[in-house]
């Protein structure tokens, strides 16, 4: 059975949203978009990189799969585009349809939640999650989340969406493994 590992860049006041560029992700008025590019750095880039290089799919939530196929499949010389085409992408969405453009790509259907538990019985290799907020939390919520590999930026933003809502059910989490980056 595999396992569901959420990897995210958080602030210190949980906001997971748009991290990636100004334009990410506006929802609700958020003008903070882009923050953790200042601060990646090549150890951060490495984190990511073994990530999503196990050779294990990724599973996307639509507005996360439609962003990254916007961007990813333009970059050059980079050692990420190569991994994230060949790589088998679940895309958990109500709205999409099937024959989706980015090749390997697998529209689940029916309850996300429900599509992820099946796909843990049915695969031997752990299913990488990256961005994809609100089908992380519907995973929360079922429990289905077996690892969280969290970049936590040393940044208050006060707003955006967060990882773990505030109505989220208690969660003891166990860290198992740090590393320092080079930036503050």
């Amino acid at each position: 059975m595999s396992r569901v590992i959420v990897i995210e860049h958080v602030t210190l006041d949980g906001v997971m949203q748009a991290p990636g560029r100004p334009d990410e992700d506006r929802r609700d008025g958020f003008e903070h978009g882009g923050w953790a590019q200042a601060r990646a750095d090549e150890v951060m880039g490495r984190v990511m990189g073994e990530g999503i290089s196990k050779g294990g799919p990724l599973l996307l939530g639509r507005r996360t799969y439609e962003d990254f196929y916007g961007f990813w499949p333009k970059q050059k010389d980079n050692p990420y585009t190569e991994v994230l085409d060949k790589t088998q992408k679940y895309v958990a969405s109500g709205t999409l349809a099937e024959r989706l453009p980015w090749a390997n790509s697998t529209l689940l259907a029916g309850d996300a939640a429900d599509a992820v538990a099946d796909l843990r019985k049915q695969l031997d290799k752990d299913i990488v999650v990256l961005g994809s907020g609100e089908l992380v939390r519907s995973l929360m919520r079922r429990n289905l989340v077996d690892e969280y590999v969290l970049m936590i930026h040393p940044l208050v933003l006060g707003s955006g969406r967060r990882l773990f809502p505030d109505d989220g059910p208690l969660t003891a989490l166990r860290l198992v493994d740090s590393v320092t980056t080079t930036t503050a």
